[in-house]
């Protein structure tokens, strides 16, 4: 990609990688430019998503952002708190979290996931008003769905790194169910 290419993608909007009954949503912050270029969730290529998600135990295979349609054949889906592209979350306000939030309450109470994970505990926070919440299971549900802070995958994320990132996507998967691993042959 080129900058201008980049920058041309500036507030687009992704679509989601969803449909009713997941076992999780995965919910982003707001999509990279990379994202919004490609039409690609988790697209930067030093965004660790995908390594995570693999390592964790979600997929049989490390997929690749263009591969993301195959989540829904393991239950699991991607959405983004904020829907526009921006270069660093840091150019969201937090108005637009609130606003996001509601409007990812009430996504999650139309598809039903059983988990809502969002991937980045202060976009949690900020959207959700709960300040003090951690990396983890959340006493709360969202939409009728539990919820579980998962770090933020981004390359900008020193605290985590992929195989600490991949043991706390493993506690989710080990809360979420054995149905939810992949355990067989690829279908």
């Amino acid at each position: 990609m080129t900058p201008e290419e980049l920058q041309a993608a500036r507030d687009r909007t992704v679509p989601d990688v969803v449909a009713g009954g997941l076992r999780v949503l995965f919910c982003g912050i707001n999509p990279s430019l990379m994202t919004g270029a490609t039409g690609h969730h988790f697209a930067y290529p030093g965004n660790r998503f995908w390594p995570v998600l693999h390592r964790s135990g979600f997929t049989p295979r490390q997929l690749k952002p263009a591969e993301q349609a195959e989540l829904l054949r393991y239950g699991l889906g991607i959405t983004n708190v904020v829907a526009r592209a921006t270069a660093r979350a840091d150019e969201l306000s937090a108005e637009e979290f609130r606003e996001g939030g509601k409007i990812l309450a009430a996504k999650v109470e139309d598809l039903r996931p059983q988990w809502l994970a969002v991937v980045g505990v202060t976009a949690y926070r900020t959207a959700f008003g709960r300040r003090t919440a951690q990396i983890g299971p959340q006493e709360h549900t969202i939409g009728g769905a539990r919820v579980w802070a998962l770090p933020n995958p981004s390359g900008l994320n020193a605290h985590w790194n992929a195989q600490t990132m991949a043991e706390e996507y493993g506690r989710l998967l080990a809360r979420v169910g054995p149905d939810a691993a992949f355990t067989t042959e690829e279908p």
